[in-house]
């Protein structure tokens, strides 16, 4: 626990410095995967324990939302980012858990709703999470993308994934707080891409502009 031995000012001069070591082409992996998904009409799922299934709620309830500018949330014709945290089901995990096992609560609402093609974003800070591993196991062997939120040494998930955002650090806080922060850069990638805007507006008027060049005059 970094702030049980920093002071405000060492352990937010810390962050910067873990910020700074990211990947930044495994952060836009991230973002161009998710907008595929969008682009391509498949599933994304999101899941993890504790800290990290928070996580996967408050990314799922974002990716839901807030993808869609505000005045498009009415719009029944709008397309929209299909994405489902795995859990949130309260009901439907403790019945897993219960009866067939606690590795088993993510993987076996995986059966019922992942087809190939769909995105799952797996969340483990240890990277070792059994129900996480399960799910990603059985995403990989029926044709679905898998990438993987991991610290610490990125444990057995870094290395089952097809693709993944790592943050090298042993300290669970922090890396929670680091999977968060980037992801809503991710999410305003995600956003702009889909409504043509910010620094995709330009590509969004030219796409326009050729496909008015494109209609016959009559």
């Amino acid at each position: 626990m970094l702030g049980a031995s920093l002071t405000i000012e060492q352990y937010l001069h810390r962050l910067k410095a873990e910020l700074d070591r990211l990947d930044r082409d495994e952060i836009r992996r991230m973002a161009e995967l998710i907008y595929q998904a969008w682009e391509r009409d498949r599933f994304v799922f999101i899941f993890g324990n504790g800290g990290s299934g928070t996580t996967a709620s408050h990314i799922c309830e974002d990716l839901g939302k807030s993808t869609l500018r505000q005045r498009d949330l009415h719009d029944e014709s709008r397309k929209r980012l299909k994405v489902l945290s795995l859990t949130d089901n309260a009901g439907w995990i403790m019945a897993l858990g219960n009866d067939v096992g606690y590795d088993q609560i993510f993987v076996q609402q995986l059966m019922n709703f992942g087809s190939e093609g769909d995105l799952v974003l797996a969340i483990s800070g240890s990277g070792n999470s059994p129900n996480v591993l399960r799910a990603v196991e059985w995403a990989n062997r029926h044709g679905l993308i898998t990438f993987g939120l991991t610290g610490y040494d990125g444990g057995q998930l870094r290395r089952l994934v097809h693709a993944g955002l790592h943050v090298p650090l042993h300290d669970m806080g922090m890396v929670e707080s680091i999977h968060l922060c980037v992801f809503h850069w991710v999410l305003n990638d995600v956003y702009a891409r889909i409504n043509g805007e910010g620094r995709y507006a330009a590509c969004a008027a030219d796409s326009e502009k050729l496909l008015g060049a494109a209609v016959p005059a009559s």
